[in-house]
């Protein structure tokens, strides 16, 4: 395939136990480009507060897998980890004419009596959790764990014919406990040898795919010129969403400034690689940094209503991101057209910025959504970053590979092609002071060195009375 804008992969090794499964060498599946209805961010796992994106045009890629026999349309979603979907006992509106999952069609289902709960930003999902026997392309897995959803509400399900959730992240992030049973693709990786554990997916307009044990050959035959890093962990052994340092972000090759990490011992800010959040998400401070060196006669603002940036839509700027660590560290180009986002436009020739403000990522700083995963336009040739992510092995971490696919100067001809011209003068970067970021520990500390300070405080000013009373009562009988 020779047209795409921007492509991602995801390779992951595990080394879990394994319901029964019928070993396969490699599928490639189709996936659908679904619009759907609601705010950015379609999970809680990855953020912990919404950002509000009115009229933004998200999109979610589907995956057809059969549950118990029964065919469904599941989200495709690197931001989480369990397998759930909506069940024929749900009557509540949001799941109203979606195919849903009926456990007495299914002579291998069995109930395990234990709750299911999932609070998303937009909604919410519930239900029990069971095992049944399931089916991805060529993988059976018998007694595989999952959730049929009794009860859903706020997801949009009804609107976009999404039966559930496909997730793709650690254990660690799951909400069915480990010792309920494992993951979907722990059960897969553990029927694979330690090559073939990986999956991959390019997300575009059209021709969607997601594969495991194998490459896109319209992508790469291999891996060689993959930079790989270590996945960012919550220590040595446990992991719980796929994220790796961010050590700059560039704007036409000059460095922008960026705050300091929250994450615990972190000396850069990290960033998570999710398809379930439409855009890239940034600490409010550094994104008004961007926007602001971006900016200058009137080529950005922020939208009064919805808070969010705004830039012309002919505003043509290269900006890169720079991932890896200390041995891995490079540069990866995103396209114009996905910082200047036209899938969403406002009167006066205003396009929603690819770039949105998020203090509320989760172990992490940054977000980087579907903008910088995905194939944009498919008249576009590669462009952004291709990504493999290989999971733990008996001699290596988890990782996640990063092949520079971008061509700068290719990709911005093609922007102006497409929108026009841009007359404003070319970016500055703004000198701002920026406030500085704590991590939860220095937070913590600070709050209690905060309270002794009140107390002691209190404690002072409560002698300094005593002893003027003290002083007065003296005088008095003086």
């Amino acid at each position: 395939m020779l047209l795409f804008r921007s492509l991602a992969m995801f390779a992951l090794l595990s080394l879990p136990e394994s319901a029964a499964i019928q070993p396969q060498a490699g599928l490639k599946l189709p996936l659908t480009r679904t619009r759907i209805h609601r705010p950015a961010s379609f999970h809680d796992g990855v953020l912990t507060s919404d950002v509000s994106v009115v009229n933004s045009k998200e999109y979610a890629y589907l995956v057809v897998m059969s549950i118990g026999g029964q065919n469904f349309s599941l989200i495709l979603d690197t931001g989480s980890s369990d397998l759930w979907v909506v069940s024929s006992d749900c009557q509540d509106s949001d799941c109203k004419g979606v195919p849903t999952y009926s456990s007495s069609s299914s002579s291998a289902f069995q109930a395990l009596n234990k709750p299911f709960s999932l609070s998303y930003l937009e909604g919410s999902a519930s239900g029990t959790v069971a095992t049944d026997n399931v089916a991805l392309g060529p993988y059976t897995i018998s007694s595989q764990i999952f959730a049929p959803a009794n009860h859903t509400r706020g997801l949009d399900l009804s609107n976009t014919a999404t039966s559930g959730i496909l997730g793709l992240s650690f254990p660690f992030a799951a909400s069915i406990p480990a010792t309920q049973g494992h993951t979907l693709l722990d059960n897969i990786f553990a029927s694979l040898n330690d090559y073939d554990r990986f999956f991959a997916y390019k997300l575009g307009r059209a021709a969607s795919s997601f594969t495991i044990g194998q490459l896109d050959p319209y992508i790469a035959n291999s891996t060689d010129g993959f930079a790989y890093t270590p996945v960012t962990g919550l220590d040595q052994t446990v992991y719980d969403y796929w994220k790796l340092p961010l050590r700059g972000i560039t704007i036409d090759s000059k460095t922008l400034p960026l705050s300091r990490s929250l994450v615990p011992g972190s000396k850069t800010p990290i960033a998570v690689l999710d398809t379930g959040t439409t855009l890239i998400l940034g600490p409010t401070v550094d994104v008004d940094n961007f926007w602001a060196s971006v900016g200058g006669n009137g080529t950005v603002r922020k939208n009064a209503n919805t808070s969010n940036w705004e830039v012309q839509c002919t505003r043509a700027v290269s900006v890169g991101f720079v991932l890896g660590d200390d041995a891995s560290a490079k540069e990866y180009a995103v396209h114009p057209e996905d910082i200047s986002w036209g899938e969403s436009t406002s009167p006066g020739g205003w396009c929603m910025g690819g770039i949105q403000a998020n203090d509320d990522v989760n172990s992490a700083d940054w977000l980087l959504g579907d903008v910088f995963l995905r194939v944009s336009n498919p008249r576009f040739v590669l462009n952004n970053v291709y990504v493999t992510h290989h999971g733990t092995t008996i001699t290596s971490p988890p990782l996640i590979g990063l092949l520079n696919t971008t061509d700068p100067a290719l990709a911005m001809a093609e922007f102006t092609s497409e929108r026009g011209s841009d007359p404003a003068p070319p970016p500055v970067i703004q000198a701002i002071r920026m406030r500085p970021r704590y991590s939860l520990a220095e937070l913590g500390l600070i709050s209690g060195l905060s309270s002794l300070i009140g107390w002691l405080l209190g404690a002072l000013v409560s002698i300094l009375v005593w002893r003027q009373r003290t002083n007065r009562i003296r005088k008095e009988k003086w």
